[in-house]
Parts: C-alpha cells; sequence; structure tokens
C-alpha cells in the first residue's frame, strides 16, 4: 500500500514533493532557500490542520514535520494519517528532542528524527533517501545499523556500554550516576566516549541507531 501510494506516476509528477509543516515562517522560508537550492519540490504548510485541509496527501510526497506546533503535533500528525491508511514517509524536525519522542516517533515508521537547528547537506540526504522509498527502492540501512553498529557497541568499555543502555531509555546522567555509582562528571565523560565511539551526532541519533539495530534483529 505505501509503495503504491508513493510511487511517482511519471507522466503526471515527475518526482515526490517535501510537504513541510511548521509554525515557525522563518522556518519555513529557510526550508524553501534550502530545497530550492537543491532543486527539490516543496509545499509548506503552517499547521497540521492547514496540510489536512489541502489535497496533497493523495499524491507522492514525503512529509516533513515539525514536533512541537499549536494544535495538533507533529506526532499527532503522524498517528492521525497512520489511522487514515496514509503511509507517506515522515521525517520529523525538532528544537528539543527526548528519548521518548524519537522512539514514538520511530515505532510509527518515522524515516528519521533530525534536531535544530538542521545541517542543510544532512536534511536534504535524508529527504532524497525517503524519495528512494516513494519508488519503492531498497531502503539504505541506517547509519550505525547492522554489523557496522554491532561493530561500535563492541568498542564501548563495560562500563561504557551500561552508560549506553541508560542513555537510550532517556536517564540523565545524574539518575545514571545514582543507579552505577560514581560522580556525575565521570558519567558525562562515559556519554561523551558513547557518542564518539557510536558516532552519533546527538542523542535523538544514538537512539534512531539503536531502535533501527533492534528492528533489523
Amino acid at each position: 500500500m505505501a509503495g503504491a501510494m508513493c510511487e511517482p506516476d511519471q507522466r503526471m509528477n515527475p518526482s515526490p514533493t517535501v510537504l513541510a509543516v511548521d509554525d515557525d515562517g522563518f522556518v519555513r522560508d529557510l526550508l524553501r532557500h534550502v530545497f530550492d537550492a537543491a532543486g527539490i519540490p516543496l509545499q509548506t504548510f503552517a499547521s497540521a490542520s492547514d496540510l489536512l485541509a489541502s489535497d496533497r496527501l493523495h499524491a507522492p510526497a514525503v512529509l516533513l514535520l515539525d514536533v512541537m506546533m499549536p494544535g495538533m503535533t507533529g506526532l499527532e500528525l503522524q498517528a492521525l494519517l497512520r489511522e487514515r491508511g496514509i503511509a507517506l514517509p515522515v521525517i520529523f524536525l525538532t528544537g528539543s528532542a527526548d528519548v521518548p519522542m524519537v522512539v514514538a516517533a520511530m515505532r510509527e515508521g518515522a524515516v528519521d528524527f533530525l534536531e535544530k537547528p538542521f545541517d542543510k547537506v544532512a536534511l536534504v540526504d535524508c529527504v532524497r533517501k525517503a524519495f528512494a522509498r516513494c519508488a519503492d527502492a531498497p531502503v539504505p540501512a541506517a547509519q550505525g545499523s547492522g554489523p557496522d553498529h554491532a561493530r561500535r557497541l563492541r568498542s564501548l568499555t563495560t562500563r561504557e556500554r551500561e552508560v549506553y543502555d541508560r542513555m537510550i531509555v532517556g536517564q540523565t546522567s545524574k539518575a545514571i550516576a545514582r543507579e552505577l555509582g560514581g560522580s556525575f562528571r565521570t558519567v558525562e565523560i562515559h556519554r561523551a566516549r558513547v557518542m564518539e565511539k557510536m558516532a552519533a551526532a546527538h542523542l535523538a541519533d544514538l537512539v534512531r541507531m539503536a531502535f533501527d539495530a533492534r528492528a533489523a534483529e
């Protein structure tokens, strides 16, 4: 169903469109600049209700959703579309990601979860990979998943792995220090080493890697 819905009709629409929903006008303008420069068609909406009122959801598209918006949040919009059987790929943008939020988005089938301020090159690359899903192309393995993810996990020391296991379920450094023993500063050092060894850009990235790796098992 998802493949049929996303698959581009070369006669009517040569490529999918990015449908971006963000209540911040500055972000919408920035996204227009980014995707215009990349030659990727984009349509922006100021709210989830604006998107739902449009006729764009039944055409080839990738959804780029802000998480925290007035009215309906990005996560609520994702769940609603899923209920309606609209299986377009979803990429989230957020200025305040936390672990439960990332896990919830991934469980609902999100392609990726990027934090603001976003890297323009990484965002465009992520959208192009989502377009590949629309075309029913083989989905590239997530960065850090598979054998590479397993190899990186093996590179962690015993204490780093203990810290890693608690990081990906959302425990703070203070909570980890209380549970494992040791100082807050020591845990912070372990967290930094975990992020470096796992090649994670941020905590949401680390959680996404772990989630993808478990889903592939």
